[in-house]
């Protein structure tokens, strides 16, 4: 049974059991049973592509409600900098983290604050020896859940840094006891607004080890609408923001590894080149880099599920609001050791650990005699891959047999093979007769 919390749900009543969602899953996670998908919880990394692809909207995204900030003393906006392309004719960030000030909060700490911060320890941890390359950001939840599951020669290049959402968490907390110093941990409210449901299963079930500093996990959606009518033009806003061009960039692909001042890195966008990039990272035909960058989103973080706006107009809008911002604002090289300090509270607890989703069996001797009858069925299969069956592909179909959890018999291929077989036969006597096309 999974402990791990997930934000993609299913509604069954609205699930019409067609296989768009089976055939898009790149965890193989969902299957088609009793008229309708089922999602295996072990296997679900929220990437959110289920979402997109459902005709009939039974995949949906689970995330806090924004009334619930109203249960803290002291509430904390943190505000994702993709939030900001959802928004057209924008040309002030402080429009925004005004309008979250007057929605209710009482302060706003921005994520791309804390990203331009990652930025500069990134590269002061690249340049640190026995560091594993090429190393891999851990900003996005999708792609360390998914290397935690299917790549375990990757988990010691996953960078154990804390990404930006995380360390604007920390950093508001302690900003909101200074101004306040009065008021317990409990009482402070650290409200992060998301443009994706991974996010909010990052928070729900911690990162690394460590427990999230973040509350409450909003959608983007809701935010977006709730802030429309409190962005009024002919009110000048607080000059609030304290983002440069690094920060903000980081919502889109390739952001986050410009930042880095390195020629030597790979960004890669959409989780089906996450996954061909990681293949070729884990199989050594990757050239040597340094740094890669994946988000599992079409585009980077603009394209989540709970966002708004086309993710590519998103960030276009991105790109014009960057124009006149300076480079950072946030980063500064006065510590000591300044080539490889990076302050220890910027870690995550523990190094991401290998959880194998493909274990047949505890028994050697019975994962061995599994793996062998699943591709003795796996031969005797047409290899089309239909997703008829209810499976993916088949030899997922194979492995669901084997597991007790399909029949061989439910292969619609064979089926037809069967009946074309029976109707062949011409009366009692058992006579054959040339089978018509047409059956």
């Amino acid at each position: 049974m999974s402990t791990y919390k997930h934000s993609v749900t299913l509604d069954i009543d609205k699930c019409k059991g067609c296989t768009n969602c089976l055939k898009r899953c790149p965890t193989e996670a969902i299957r088609i049973r009793d008229g309708h998908a089922v999602i295996d919880a072990d296997r679900c990394i929220d990437c959110g592509e289920c979402i997109r692809v459902c005709p009939y909207k039974a995949k949906k995204a689970f995330s806090d409600k924004l009334e619930q900030i109203r249960d803290f003393k002291w509430k904390v906006a943190l505000p994702a900098p993709s939030l900001y392309g959802q928004f057209d004719n924008l040309d002030d960030i402080d429009y925004v983290l005004q309008g979250l000030l007057d929605y209710g909060f009482d302060d706003v700490y921005e994520v791309s604050r804390a990203a331009e911060m990652v930025s500069g320890y990134t590269r002061r941890y690249l340049r640190r020896e026995g560091v594993r390359k090429p190393v891999i950001s851990s900003a996005c939840p999708v792609v360390v859940r998914l290397i935690s599951l299917r790549f375990p020669f990757l988990c010691d290049n996953v960078m154990p840094l804390l990404p930006p959402m995380e360390i604007a968490g920390m950093l508001a907390r302690e900003q909101a006891r200074e101004m306040n110093p009065g008021l317990r941990d409990k009482d402070i409210g650290v409200c992060f607004i998301s443009p994706c449901p991974a996010k909010v299963s990052y928070v729900k079930n911690g990162f690394m080890g460590k427990k999230s500093y973040v509350d409450l996990v909003v959608s983007m959606n809701d935010v977006y609408f709730a802030l429309l009518p409190l962005m009024k033009k002919d009110k000048t806003p607080m000059p609030i923001s304290h983002s440069g061009m690094i920060g903000i960039s980081w919502a889109s692909a390739g952001g986050e590894a410009s930042a880095l001042f390195n020629d030597r890195y790979l960004a890669a966008d959409g989780i089906e080149n996450v996954i061909r990039v990681l293949d070729q990272i884990e199989n050594g035909n990757m050239p040597s880099l340094e740094f890669i960058e994946l988000n599992a989103c079409s585009a980077g973080c603009v394209g989540g599920t709970m966002a708004v706006e086309n993710p590519y107009i998103a960030k276009t809008r991105l790109q014009t609001l960057r124009r006149y911002l300076p480079v950072t604002q946030n980063w500064s090289y006065k510590e000591k050791n300044a080539d490889t300090f990076v302050p220890e509270e910027y870690f995550s607890g523990d190094r991401l650990k290998y959880q194998p989703i493909t274990l047949l069996d505890n028994d050697m001797d019975a994962a061995m005699r599994k793996m062998q009858a699943i591709e003795e069925i796996n031969e005797r299969l047409p290899h089309l891959d239909c997703g008829s069956c209810g499976s993916p592909t088949c030899h997922a179909f194979a492995e669901d047999i084997v597991n007790g959890e399909a029949n061989e018999n439910e292969c619609i291929v064979k089926m037809r093979e069967r009946i074309r077989k029976f109707l062949a036969k011409d009366g009692p006597a058992g006579k054959e007769r040339e089978p018509d096309d047409r059956t």
